[in-house]
C-alpha cells in the first residue's frame, strides 16, 4: 500500500491480537486488498505463541457493509496469489469461469480458512454487518454486538440465494434463516441475541471494553485446550452438514449469477451498493 493508509491494522494487547478493518469511508467494504490483508493478520496472530485470542473489529461507524461492489478502490480485475485453493487466476478467464474461480478463493475459500484458525476469534460488531460482513462475523467463534448493530443478507433482492459462506441455517436455524433471507430485512442486535447468533449486546460506548473483557477471560484458559475445543465444536457442526450444505448453496449461488447475466444486464441483476441500500431503506 506504500504511503497509503493500511486497510487492516494489527495490534497486540498482551495475549489478545486485535485485527481491525480500516476502510471507514466505505463502511469497511471488503475489496481484495482487504481480504488478503486480513489473511496476513490472521496468519500473524496464529503464528504468535503469545496470542491466545483474536478480536476482529471494524473502524468507524460500521463493522462491514459487505463485499466491495462499487467503491473507487474495487479491485475485482486485479490478480492476487491464491491461498485458499488451487483454482486458476480469475483474471485470465471470463464469464462464469472467472467468477467461480475468484469467489472460490476470496469469498468461500478464505472464510473456510479463517473458520479453522486454532485460536478463539471474537467479532466486535457495531453498525452495519451486511452480506459479506455477515460472513466475517460468522467465521468468528463469538460475537459481541453494540446496541446499534444490525445484520442483513439482502442479496435475494438480486435473485441470489444468500451470500457465498452460506451458514444461515446453522447460525439462525431453518425458519429464522428463511425469514431473514425471504424478507431481506435488518435484524437488530437484540433479535440476533434472542435467536442465539450473538453472545452479548452492549451499549456502543462499551463495545470495545466488553469485547476486551471477554477476550481476556478466554485467554486465561490453556491455549491447546481452546484449540481442541474449537475443533471439536467445528467438527460437530460439519457433521450437521455445514460443509456440504455450503457446497450445494455455492453452486446455486453461481447458477443465479449465470441466470441474471443471461436474462438481464449483468450477474447482479442490475443492482449496486447504492440501489441495494435504497431498496432496503424503502422496505423498512
Amino acid at each position: 500500500m506504500g504511503a497509503e493508509q493500511a486497510v487492516v491494522t494489527y495490534e497486540r494487547r498482551d495475549q489478545v491480537a486485535v485485527v481491525t478493518m480500516n476502510r471507514p469511508d466505505y463502511r469497511n467494504a471488503q475489496n481484495s486488498v482487504m481480504t488478503y490483508a486480513l489473511d496476513d493478520a490472521f496468519y500473524r496472530a496464529c503464528e504468535d505463541d503469545e496470542v491466545k485470542v483474536i478480536v476482529l473489529a471494524g473502524a468507524g461507524k460500521h463493522f462491514s457493509a459487505g463485499h466491495d461492489i462499487g467503491s473507487p478502490e474495487r479491485d475485482i480485475d486485479v490478480s492476487y496469489p491464491r491461498r485458499a485453493g488451487l483454482w486458476w487466476d480469475h483474471t485470465r478467464h471470463t464469464g462464469g469461469e472467472s467468477r467461480f474461480a475468484r469467489e472460490q478463493e476470496v469469498y468461500l475459500g478464505m472464510c473456510r480458512r479463517w473458520r479453522e484458525m486454532p485460536k478463539p476469534v471474537i467479532a466486535s460488531v457495531q453498525g452495519a454487518c451486511v452480506a459479506g460482513g455477515l460472513m466475517l462475523a460468522w467465521v468468528c467463534d463469538l460475537i459481541v454486538a453494540s446496541e446499534d448493530a444490525f445484520f442483513a443478507d439482502p442479496v435475494v433482492r438480486m435473485g441470489i440465494p444468500g451470500v457465498e459462506y452460506f451458514a444461515h441455517p446453522w447460525v439462525l436455524g431453518p425458519r429464522v434463516a428463511k425469514e431473514f433471507l425471504f424478507t431481506g430485512k435488518r435484524m437488530s442486535a437484540q433479535r440476533a441475541y434472542e435467536v442465539g447468533m450473538v453472545n452479548q449486546v452492549v451499549p456502543r460506548e462499551e463495545l470495545e471494553s466488553a469485547t476486551a473483557e471477554l477476550a481476556e477471560n478466554i485467554a486465561e484458559m490453556p491455549g491447546f485446550g481452546l484449540a481442541l475445543t474449537k475443533k471439536a465444536i467445528n467438527q460437530a457442526e460439519d457433521l450437521m452438514g455445514l460443509q456440504s450444505g455450503m457446497d450445494s448453496a455455492f453452486g446455486l449461488h453461481h447458477f443465479a449469477h449465470a441466470h441474471n447475466a443471461e436474462v438481464g444486464e449483468d450477474s447482479l441483476s442490475g443492482m449496486n451498493a447504492r440501489s441495494m441500500k435504497q431498496a432496503q431503506q424503502k422496505q423498512e
